[in-house]
């Protein structure tokens, strides 16, 4: 019975601790959080147990995918790149849109997001690409062209439906090549390019975009993508436009910096981040209890973008706390099995989807305590999904895979400096 355990549960043993943590969290809290799906739909179980199975379907995804040796991740580069790339186009002509915003694709009755694929790509790509290219003196300079290429091939596409992840996609890319040791100047005229098209699309979105203030507020203030609804744009050009008036919306907002008083507050027009902060700010230090929210009511992706709010609230700051630490251990775990790495690409893989998780849950943290604009990156492993659940629970079970590798590299390595684990009799 141990040893079919042993089978199951490969790899980094703290790794899988901090999995099954989240897990938890993620069970309880999508379980108190649902309550408004649970009204519509007149079942209380039935949005916990979608979610738990759903959760189910990616930790099998995982123990296969923990299963599946390294070097059949570049193998299989190639694919994922051209499926993205159609995938991403696809979606302009047949995605489902709602909310203002097209991004989904449905084959035989599934959903999923092509960016969510893309995501994990890129990582795929920059890493093989990285660690191809290593000198004794860090990456060769053209390792810095081949990234732009892909990157220029797949992010704009998902920019303009999708902005946050696109700059969280960047984000994380920027990070590998800095980890991957691409020469210091190439970075820095990259920053200064990113920052002059930023301020050119800043511009762009505040000269065209119209700030349409009787707007209703969900529609604004979350980029969750429910298939019960759907809108129709006469075409992508014009849904274009349509998602400039969202975020110029949004960094209006953000960008006003006026204090306003508790009466004058408007929770008809910002009520997803008013209801962030009163469950917050409600939560007294030590939290109302799991299954205790008061605002989950109001929060229309309490379960989702917000389920941070609501783990404050029910959880406390030591929960919240609690929840924060838990990403970082992930982080520095995986840093440490990338140093046991014997070759570059496993190292720089497993480092790439460790950013991409703990970044991406920064994101929303942040959103969640009004340092930041609303984006609309749910919680990895936290927050209710369904592909996006599953695709995740996959990048753990690529890290879980290389750190069965990192093991045994150390294990070979102790027993040739003779410290075989018995001792002398």
């Amino acid at each position: 019975m141990d040893k079919t355990f042993g089978n199951i549960f490969k790899g980094d043993k703290v790794i899988w601790m901090v999995f099954f943590f989240l897990c938890l969290i993620s069970i309880i809290e999508v379980y108190s959080a649902s309550s408004g799906l649970t009204y519509k739909g007149g079942n209380y179980l039935a949005p916990i147990m979608k979610h738990t199975g759903i959760l189910l379907v990616g930790v099998f995804a995982m123990v296969v995918t923990l299963n599946i040796q390294c070097k059949y991740f570049k193998i299989i580069t190639p694919f994922l790149l051209l499926l993205s790339i159609f995938s991403l186009i696809a979606v302009f002509f047949a995605g489902q849109t709602t909310n203002g915003a097209q991004r989904w694709l449905s084959i035989v009755g599934i959903q999923f997001q092509p960016s969510e694929i893309a995501k994990g790509t890129m990582v795929l790509a920059t890493a093989q690409i990285l660690s191809a290219m290593q000198t004794g003196n860090g990456a060769d300079k053209n390792a810095f062209k081949y990234i732009l290429i892909v990157c220029a091939m797949i992010i704009p596409m998902i920019m303009v439906e999708n902005l946050s992840t696109a700059a969280l996609l960047c984000s994380v890319i920027f990070m590998m090549m800095i980890l991957g040791r691409v020469p210091g100047r190439l970075l820095g005229k990259l920053l200064g390019i990113i920052a002059l098209f930023l301020v050119l699309i800043l511009a762009m979105v505040m000269l065209v975009g119209e700030d349409k203030e009787n707007v209703n507020a969900q529609n604004h203030q979350t980029e969750y993508v429910k298939s019960a609804q759907t809108e129709k744009h006469s075409g992508p050009l014009s849904s274009v436009f349509h998602r400039f008036d969202t975020w110029k919306a949004r960094i209006d907002r953000f960008m006003s910096g006026k204090e306003v008083p508790p009466e004058e507050f408007d929770l008809d027009k910002d009520a997803q981040i008013g209801h962030a902060n009163i469950a917050i700010v409600s939560s007294n230090i030590i939290g109302k209890g799991p299954g205790n929210s008061v605002e989950r009511d109001f929060l229309a992706q309490a379960f989702s973008d917000f389920i941070y709010a609501i783990i404050i609230e029910e959880m406390g700051i030591f929960g919240a706390v609690f929840v924060a630490m838990l990403y970082i251990i992930l982080l520095f775990r995986t840093g440490r099995i990338a140093n046991r790495c014997e070759n570059n690409f496993p190292a720089f893989l497993a480092m790439g989807l460790a950013l991409l998780l703990v970044t991406q849950a920064l994101f929303n943290m942040c959103v969640a305590v009004g340092l930041a604009p609303v984006t609309g990156q749910p919680l990895p492993l936290i927050s209710k999904g369904g592909t996006s659940t599953i695709i995740n629970c996959i990048y753990i079970g690529v890290i879980l895979s290389v750190s069965r590798t990192a093991k045994k590299k150390n294990i070979e390595e102790d027993d040739d400096l003779g410290y075989t684990g018995v001792s002398p009799t």
